[in-house]
């Protein structure tokens, strides 16, 4: 969500101090004025900016300097700490009750994405923490809500307990002694919204917060809205007291100023962000992570998490087992494509990986997408032996005419296929250090030669 602007902006100001032997007051101010224009760019909060720019200049100037790096590297070690601190310092986890019925309310504004919020935290807690999860439809101004909220639930399994467009204290009465009742761990409360904060509106979040007493009040923030979003969120807090933040949006968000103003702006710490539409699209926010992504430095940890809810142990055994055999084929490299679907695009991927996140952008999924399709137009004797392929000219214009590209495409799936039996080899004898030396086109299309001629241009597949 950074690429296009805070952090392409950020990264070319500390870019120009890297070739310098040393810094003085000159090159930290000129370095500041950057920042402090990426910043405005994001559309982060006027007070946040200040904050961050003083607190960089001192710590810069100062004796927090690492001796032993090069100046580049110094002042992007304070940046980095000083969007740590901006972000929250630490992360920041939901609680639940020690024993019995744990109550979250979700709030916020019409158009925030709260229903869709509210479903994603189930399938997280329900996954994440093996626990019984009930939502409560109480939205009653907007029937789609609820007929949303009920689709979202059946998609994910989780239970919804509705009464319709009644009285809305009655049903936050009815559905946590039904959940009690039925031995639920959690109850998760949609809320109802508004366009803009009113007293109607705040009055009734009051009164379902002293019905269900909830140990979480989690206010959705669309990222969208940049230093609106964290005024919006300090009035909310102001009024319920919010013990949390969940950031929506962010996938979509070219300015990014919402995730570095709500912290400090609302004194809300943001505990989840969603980065897409899908159900599975919720993480945990860390703080010290989003810096790093910022910063252009990669986020590993998050790049792990996600490998390996994406990827059994069994499964990566097994692929293991077959590159050393030699006996990796196609239809590995197809099961590979599914593994990386469910971790996400290619460029978010790459975008955690240290180095590659500024070759990210420059990537899509059509390769993959195309090379699907070329192995689903073999035979089963070729995908279980590629050299049938590699042998055989005909082979490859009979897999090509079937999946509607060309030869050359095909012999770019097999460059692309002895590439990454290559990779993993490379990856199981290589110090994790190392893995920003990975090749970030791996299945990306060779270059396309130009024709010649009258019709000149680009060759199609």
């Amino acid at each position: 969500m950074f690429e296009t602007t805070l952090s392409s902006r950020l990264q070319m100001a500390l870019r120009r101090l890297s070739g310098k032997g040393y810094l003085n007051e000159e090159d930290i101010t000129s370095t500041l004025k950057e920042i402090r224009r990426a910043l405005l760019e994001a559309d982060v909060h006027l007070s946040v900016i200040k904050s961050f720019t003083d607190q960089v200049k001192e710590n810069a100037l100062g004796e927090k300097i690492i001796k032993g790096l090069n100046p580049g590297q110094q002042v992007a070690k304070v940046v980095n700490d000083t969007l740590v601190s901006i972000l929250g310092e630490k992360t920041s986890y939901i609680s639940y009750q020690p024993s019995g019925l744990t109550v979250m309310m979700l709030i916020g504004l019409q158009g925030s994405g709260k229903t869709t919020s509210i479903a994603k935290l189930a399938k997280t807690i329900k996954a994440s923490e093996n626990k019984k999860v009930l939502l409560v439809a109480a939205d009653i101004y907007r029937p789609a809500a609820i007929d949303q909220l009920k689709v979202l639930g059946q998609s994910i399994q989780v239970d919804v307990f509705e009464k319709g467009q009644i009285d809305v204290s009655v049903i936050v009465k009815e559905a946590l002694a039904y959940a009690k009742d039925h031995q639920y761990d959690v109850v998760l409360i949609d809320t109802a919204g508004r366009l803009s904060i009113d007293t109607a509106l705040l009055d009734e979040l009051k009164m379902i917060k002293s019905i269900a007493s909830p140990t979480e009040i989690l206010l959705t923030v669309d990222a969208m809205t940049g230093q609106d979003a964290a005024i919006t969120a300090k009035n909310f807090h102001d009024h319920i007291q919010a013990t949390g933040a969940i950031i929506t949006k962010l996938d979509g968000d070219t300015r990014g100023g919402a995730a570095l103003s709500i912290s400090s702006v609302a004194s809300i710490p943001i505990k989840y962000q969603a980065t897409g539409e899908k159900i599975e699209t919720l993480e945990i926010f860390h703080p010290d992570r989003m810096a790093s992504r910022i910063l252009g430095m990669g986020d590993m940890m998050s790049l792990v998490e996600k490998a390996s809810e994406a990827i059994s142990e069994d499964d990566a055994k097994d692929l293991m087992s077959k590159i050393q055999n030699n006996t990796f084929n196609y239809n590995d490299l197809k099961k590979q494509f599914k593994m990386i679907k469910r971790m996400g695009s290619i460029q978010k991927v790459m975008g955690l990986i240290p180095g590659l996140s500024k070759q990210a952008s420059n990537i899509d999924d059509k390769p993959l997408k195309e090379m699907s399709v070329l192995i689903d137009s073999m035979t089963l004797k070729e995908r279980k032996d590629p050299l049938l392929i590699d042998q055989s000219s005909k082979r490859r214009e009979r897999i090509a005419k079937g999946s509607g590209l060309s030869v050359a495409a095909v012999n770019r799936l097999r460059d692309a296929f002895n590439n990454q039996k290559k990779m993993m080899k490379q990856m199981m004898s290589m110090d994790p250090s190392n893995i920003s030396n990975m090749n970030p086109n791996q299945f990306q299309p060779s270059k396309i030669k130009k024709g010649k001629g009258k019709h000149k241009g680009r060759f199609k597949y």
